[in-house]
């Protein structure tokens, strides 16, 4: 296809220069290549373009209705190149963003508005999950995801801190008590969620890791009910800071075995492929960087 075109290209620079040698120059090409570029063209037609003798050239009855075409069909390529270039710094067509269900439903969606305020032209479609989709396979520009980057192949670009937090009513407190060490989480009723949800918790310890078996007396795949459960004194649950935050600034939440950090789960915009991004992309991730960094306002995990 790509031939075809310079092909035509070809042609139709022959026939406004006067000759190969003029298209030649114009073209920088050699005379030998613009030569065998019309054989080869006018042996795929079949027909003969162009009367040539040594003093002069003219156009043969198909190849004067060719040329008329040709003209058209390269103006119509320009015109596509142009209109490209046009909103190739333009912020505009549809965003698909991809988050967990709570964070999604609390920060992104909010974040989504105040984005399409700035750029009206943008439509956003947000699919909220638990599951780590496929962002290639199911056309995703940009996922909103905490924790490390499974696919080394993607891109992946930090917006704001983050760290996780064991937390619980102070109602659960009052009935069960405070666990002290990792371990004492085996007697306690605990709330674990995802769509893979894990009876597991890893706990730093020294220059390693620590894992702790829990029993869990509510399973869910959905982060906010969990988080709900939790409220109502339904045991112990493990969420992100962003998550609890204000609920342990204003007590409904207590913080748990605070002196055992969890292992990082930064936040991150993950996307395919740097190269090429589209301008949606890229506007909409440096503004959730910037607006999520305001947004920040908790201490640093221990």
């Amino acid at each position: 296809m790509l031939d075809n075109l310079l092909e035509l290209t070809i042609f139709a620079r022959i026939v406004a220069a006067g000759s190969l040698s003029g298209a030649a120059r114009e073209l920088d090409l050699s005379l030998a290549v613009v030569s065998k570029r019309l054989a080869t063209l006018e042996e795929r037609l079949g027909v003969r373009l162009l009367r040539r003798t040594t003093r002069r050239q003219s156009l043969t009855q198909e190849g004067e209705a060719f040329h008329a075409r040709c003209v058209r069909i390269l103006a119509e390529v320009q015109e596509a190149e142009a209109a490209v270039s046009r909103t190739r710094d333009a912020v505009t067509g549809v965003l698909r963003v991809t988050a967990s269900r709570a964070f999604g439903r609390r920060r992104i969606a909010p974040l989504a508005v105040a984005f399409r305020a700035l750029h009206p032209e943008v439509c956003v479609q947000l699919t909220l999950s638990e599951a780590l989709v496929d962002i290639v396979e199911d056309g995703i520009d940009v996922a909103i995801r905490f924790g490390a980057l499974a696919d080394s192949s993607h891109v992946a670009r930090r917006l704001a801190p983050n760290y996780r937090v064991l937390c619980a009513a102070p109602a659960y407190l009052a009935r069960r008590g405070m666990p002290h060490v990792p371990a004492d989480l085996s007697a306690h009723d605990c709330i674990v969620f995802g769509e893979y949800p894990t009876r597991e918790w890893t706990f730093r310890q020294g220059d390693g890791e620590l894992a702790v078996r829990v029993h869990p007396a509510y399973v869910t795949n959905d982060g906010e009910a969990a988080h709900e459960l939790a409220l109502a004194g339904g045991g112990i649950v493990q969420k992100s800071i962003w998550d609890v935050g204000d609920d342990l600034g204003t007590g409904r939440l207590v913080r748990v075995l605070p002196g055992h950090a969890i292992p990082a789960a930064p936040l991150h915009a993950v996307y395919a492929s740097a190269q090429h991004l589209a301008p949606r992309v890229k506007a909409f991730v440096d503004f959730c960087a910037e607006a999520l960094e305001a947004e920040w306002r908790w201490n640093t995990a221990p």
